[in-house]
């Protein structure tokens, strides 16, 4: 079996940090802004571990909602999307959640809830983003073809009126502008909606993956 490639990374510990963590990063060397402790599964492709020190590293700390209804901390999320995004859209995801101090209670309920809640709020306004970005298509589009007609319009009578040099210049201006407003649409049609589309795939299937809390020394 070929050895794995490992970075290995430590925080240091200060009085308002929490305690040093190790951050392994495997398979990816170019993961930013880890959040201490994260590390993407090997053992299978279809799994994510995440090592905290406390459960309470994967929640966005300024967030004042219900432990449930908490959103993620930025790093944790992006770190958590970037590896969903590795496979394939139709793959089984599981997020493994190594604590070095575990709580009194079996957080596993909690945490699974509040991982889903998550996903699922990212899931909808994705869903609204694609709308808008759909709607703004549309709205391009007519504009983009009523300027375009326009200007063939405009160009056609040109023609007709005054065969010169500066007349066939301006035609051609006129041309030029009326497939430049076109750009616009073209490019939402047929570049900007399907990251924006595989994104809330992926938003969607982490709402559902299975979430396991294991405690460190199961690990």
């Amino acid at each position: 079996m070929a050895p794995k490639h490992t970075k290995e990374t430590h925080f240091p510990h200060t009085a308002d940090s929490p305690p040093p963590v190790e951050v392994k990063v495997a398979r990816r060397s170019l993961l930013r802004r880890l959040i201490p402790g994260a590390v993407a599964g090997h053992r299978h492709p279809h799994e994510i571990n995440i090592k905290l020190h406390d459960v309470n590293q994967l929640f966005n700390s300024m967030d004042p909602s219900p432990f449930v209804d908490k959103d993620l901390d930025d790093d944790a999320e992006e770190f958590i999307v970037s590896w969903a995004q590795e496979f394939a859209p139709d793959a089984p995801v599981t997020l493994r959640i190594y604590l070095d101090q575990w709580p009194d209670e079996d957080p596993e309920e909690l945490v699974k809830d509040a991982v889903h809640n998550h996903f699922a709020r990212r899931a909808n306004l994705n869903h609204l983003a694609f709308r808008r970005l759909m709607k703004q298509g549309r709205d391009s589009l007519f504009v983009g073809l009523v300027f375009l007609s326009a200007c063939l319009f405009a160009s056609q009578m040109l023609l007709r009126s005054d065969p010169g040099t500066w007349a066939n210049v301006l035609r051609q201006s006129l041309t030029i502008a009326g497939w430049v407003a076109m750009w616009r649409p073209m490019e939402i049609y047929l570049y900007e909606w399907w990251p924006v589309r595989r994104r809330g795939r992926v938003f969607a299937k982490l709402s559902r993956m299975p979430v396991e809390v294991i405690p460190k020394t199961r690990a």
